[in-house]
């Protein structure tokens, strides 16, 4: 990926929302959004299904991720506006690719919420099993709705030093483990690298394994799209966008792959399968037992918690900010989005909340099936999102390339062959998720879903005037440079079609 030193046209409309966020803040914003439990608990069924070969799952999806990030950073940088990756699919691809990714995107986040939330609240019974999941639910959605309807700029500092915690935690962890495979400790010798290859090999199962296990490694990486909704909101999206993607991507790089081999090399990849998610041993907490460490479960189950309840604050940020852009657009009710003194979307913040209340109560109270059904929405959700994203990114460097508009000041090495690389891996993680056991609710759940969405398109576009008035910040560049006569025939493409 590069970076050029030339500048490229920056939008200043935003919505009313307030440019507080440094570069410092989106940096730890992206990884807050990117490691959560998906890594500290969801880890152990990706080495169910891959072995040690877990790690190389965890490098080609990090890969994906890396071109995802800065497909995205190259977009952003030179249309920062709020809505992000919605606004942009609305523009590049047409107005109701940009109704379906800002909807979607809102209702698995706020499936994601609950679950983090409902999270956070076993993983403090772990030491008070007396107390009410309930209340530590209300406590912790109360104390996150509190955080996210302050001003951005205490968001930025929450966020940044939650995911402080997740980093240095994870730091402290690699530096035990290299410790523990190379020197040893004084009470135990070095183990080195040979449980890698024990018990079956480096890929027990084979390559099937592997490609199951990249099923669950890509969702680990769920997130890492937060830097280009931050952009309306930082302080210099030219400079602090592209800054916080590279430092983003190197640091999940450094974290996932290299946290994941010690995992793997200090205790035997058979003994972390077995455990999958339970909190009380996790894979990292093995590795903390592993060191003779007694209060290793205490240490662990508080640093999930900090990630389980990071990842809800952040992903509630997004969801706000997503239902504030479809309002922006009339695709939402106007009333969402209003803001506050200190430039939060306050009743769009209320009504991402009452999704997440929806999700915790359908995920304790009610049937299996309606559970898997909106897991199943959240898993099609997500992967059919990044799908949309790269194909905008394929879009925008046509587009752009064909009205002679300035390339983004960054941008993504090797592309579109690296962009269409990435829309075929998401395609067959999509398509493999059909023969899995107990994602098979994903394809059930996704498709009606989808034709829902499409049907809601339909009546709220042609209500609304087909999208008369909404901002369109392709059209403004193209307006405000003169690079086509207002009777040029990509006005309609622009707008898209019915």
């Amino acid at each position: 990926m590069t970076v050029r030193e030339t500048s490229a046209p920056l939008e200043a409309n935003t919505h009313g929302l307030q440019r507080r966020l440094t570069g410092r803040q989106l940096s730890m914003i992206g990884l807050g959004g990117a490691i959560g439990t998906g890594l500290f608990l969801g880890s152990g069924l990706a080495i169910s299904q891959a072995g040690p070969s877990t790690i190389i799952a965890y490098v080609v999806c990090g890969l994906v991720a890396l071109v995802i990030a800065w497909a995205l950073a190259e977009m952003v940088v030179v249309h920062p506006t709020a809505g992000a990756f919605g606004v942009l699919a609305h523009s590049y691809i047409g107005r109701w690719a940009g109704f379906v990714v800002r909807w979607t995107y809102w209702a698995i986040q706020c499936i994601a919420i609950g679950g983090e939330v409902i999270a956070a609240g076993i993983f403090v019974r772990f030491w008070w099993p007396e107390i009410p999941l309930w209340l530590t639910t209300i406590v912790f959605s109360i104390a996150i709705l509190g955080v996210n309807a302050s001003a951005v700029k205490l968001f930025g500092k929450v966020e940044y030093w939650f995911s402080m915690i997740k980093v240095s935690a994870i730091v402290a962890f690699i530096l035990l483990g290299v410790a523990l495979i190379v020197f040893g400790l004084p009470s135990r010798p070095p183990v080195g690298v040979g449980n890698l290859v024990s018990n079956g090999g480096f890929m027990p199962n084979g390559v099937q394994g592997l490609l199951l296990a990249m099923v669950f490694v890509i969702f680990s990486f769920i997130g890492t799209e937060v830097v280009s909704v931050t952009a309306a909101e930082s302080e210099n999206p030219a400079r602090d966008v592209v800054r916080a993607t590279r430092s983003m991507a190197l640091r999940l790089a450094l974290f996932y792959v290299v946290a994941i081999t010690i995992v793997l090399a200090v205790v035997p990849w058979t003994e972390t399968a077995q455990v999958g998610s339970n909190i009380h041993a996790s894979p990292f907490v093995l590795v903390f037992a592993a060191a003779g460490i007694p209060a290793a479960a205490t240490i662990m189950n508080f640093v999930v918690l900090t990630a389980a309840l990071s990842s809800a604050n952040a992903n509630l940020y997004l969801t706000t900010r997503m239902l504030h852009s479809l309002a922006a657009h009339r695709y939402a009710p106007q009333w969402t989005g209003k803001l506050t003194k200190g430039g939060a979307p306050a009743l769009a913040l209320i009504l991402s909340s009452a999704g997440m209340l929806l999700a915790a109560i359908i995920s304790v109270v009610a049937a299996d099936s309606a559970y898997l059904a909106l897991f199943g929405i959240s898993v099609f959700g997500a992967l059919v999102v990044w799908i949309l994203i790269l194909i905008t990114h394929i879009r925008f460097r046509i587009v752009r390339a064909r009205h002679n508009l300035p390339q983004s000041p960054a941008r993504l090495k090797g592309a579109p062959v690296t962009t269409l690389l990435a829309i075929l891996f998401l395609t067959a993680v999509l398509v493999s998720t059909i023969f899995i056991d107990g994602l098979t609710w994903t394809w059930m759940a996704g498709v009606p879903f989808f034709a829902l969405l499409l049907i809601a398109y339909y009546f709220v576009d042609k209500r609304t005037n087909a999208g008369g008035g909404r901002y369109d910040p392709l059209q403004e560049e193209i307006a405000r440079t003169n690079a086509v006569s207002p009777g040029s025939d990509f006005a309609p493409a622009a707008e898209g079609s019915h």
